[in-house]
């Protein structure tokens, strides 16, 4: 990326998933520079120098995406829309997790791909077929080896997290079947920058796809996207359905309904971006004041969801335990650890907010929904939480 399409500056920060020990508190953490651009040539828009799989897809990766209702939800209507309209023979995820998405299916019919081999674990000991591998063109031929072609791929929220798009489309060439579709679902550009959640950028997230971004590099690769739906997941995001480009299939009007929306607001210019790193600036002051105010009043501040993104927002507005007392979590190797950079403890989400707490800065801000339901008794009785999407608010 050339230097100057470098837009947005969010400081050093950590690795976003790096929780830490006790044991660990007193050692020197790597930090990164994490700097975000645009490239003027293809309109994708990725951190400027990502680090290495092996640094941030290991054996003690932390995210678990049976955690959020939500999540398992939306895995499930999807399975139940790929069944009944492809009917496909053999299905393939790749970042499959602890298993949301596959677990919807027989184990004959599903393959999964998924180089954490802690979580890769936890599908294999349940009997499905899964490739602690990362996703690339050696992984790929030993599929078709053992499998033959697949004529469905689904990958939700992990191509965004490989620096080499060109080798990810090359695998996939070779085991997707001339009429098979693939299926991607990631954060929206679009979504990211009118709501202005910059912390959808942290190390995982090399990229994060506008439609337009995304069909340069499909279209080296001949493929083609022929229908796009939005969803409200991680706080906006687009399903896209893509096709070999030989495939006569009918292209849904919905494409250039996106394409038009993305190109009017401005996603192919590099203006647009520059705007959105002012107003970036703008949230981070406005967050900071109402710390300090609630602060300033000598009342208690705890997080709720410790996440990758809430990583970027802490260590980007300096706001540590001085004014977060401790984060509650419901993931089991986050508790009783501390947050990156931030070293905010983490304890276990007991299943109520204590008594003398007012006021939580949601970090899990993406599943607002299913957290203020499930607090409806915290709301009820005068509790606030604090928000900083789309600009800084208590509510």
């Amino acid at each position: 990326m050339k230097k100057n399409n470098i837009f947005l500056d969010l400081g050093l920060q950590p690795l976003a998933n790096n929780y830490l020990k006790k044991k660990d508190l007193e050692k020197k953490e790597k930090k990164y520079r994490l700097k975000v651009g645009m490239d003027a040539n293809t309109n994708l828009v990725s951190i400027n120098k990502p680090l290495s799989s092996k640094a941030m897809f290991n054996n003690t990766y932390p995210y678990r995406s049976s955690m959020s209702k939500t999540m398992i939800n939306s895995f499930k209507n999807l399975s139940k829309l790929i069944s009944n309209k492809f009917k496909p023979k053999k299905i393939l995820e790749i970042g499959s997790n602890d298993g949301s998405f596959i677990k919807n299916f027989s184990k004959q019919k599903v393959i999964g791909v998924e180089p954490c081999s802690n979580i890769e674990k936890i599908t294999k000991k349940l009997g499905y077929k899964t490739y602690a591998n990362y996703w690339n063109k050696k992984t790929a031929w030993k599929i078709l080896r053992n499998h033959n072609k697949i004529d469905l791929i689904y990958s939700a929220n992990t191509i965004s997290h490989i620096e080499n798009l060109d080798e990810v489309f090359e695998s996939i060439n070779i085991v997707l079947e001339d009429k098979g579709t693939l299926i991607i679902e990631d954060p929206s550009l679009l979504e990211c920058l009118k709501k202005n959640t910059y912390d959808q950028f942290y190390n995982e997230h090399i990229y994060v796809f506008s439609l337009i971004g995304l069909e340069s590099i499909l279209k080296k690769h001949n493929f083609e996207v022929y229908h796009v739906q939005k969803l409200d997941i991680h706080g906006g995001s687009n399903r896209y359905f893509i096709k070999k480009k030989d495939y006569k299939k009918k292209i849904d009007t919905s494409v250039k309904i996106f394409r038009q929306k993305e190109i009017s607001f401005g996603l192919n210019k590099l203006s647009t971006y520059k705007s959105f790193s002012k107003r970036v600036l703008k949230s981070k002051k406005q967050l900071k004041k109402i710390f300090n105010k609630i602060i300033l009043k000598k009342k208690k501040i705890i997080g709720y969801g410790v996440t990758a993104k809430s990583t970027t927002i802490l260590n980007y507005c300096k706001i540590g335990k001085d004014m977060i007392s401790y984060f509650v979590d419901t993931t089991k190797d986050k508790q009783n650890k501390f947050t990156p950079g931030t070293k905010i403890p983490i304890y276990k989400y007991r299943g109520f907010i204590e008594n003398d707490i007012r006021y939580i800065f949601l970090g899990a801000w993406n599943f607002k929904d299913e957290i203020f339901k499930k607090e409806k008794k915290f709301i009820k009785e005068g509790g606030k939480f604090i928000i900083h999407t789309p600009y800084p608010k208590i509510i």
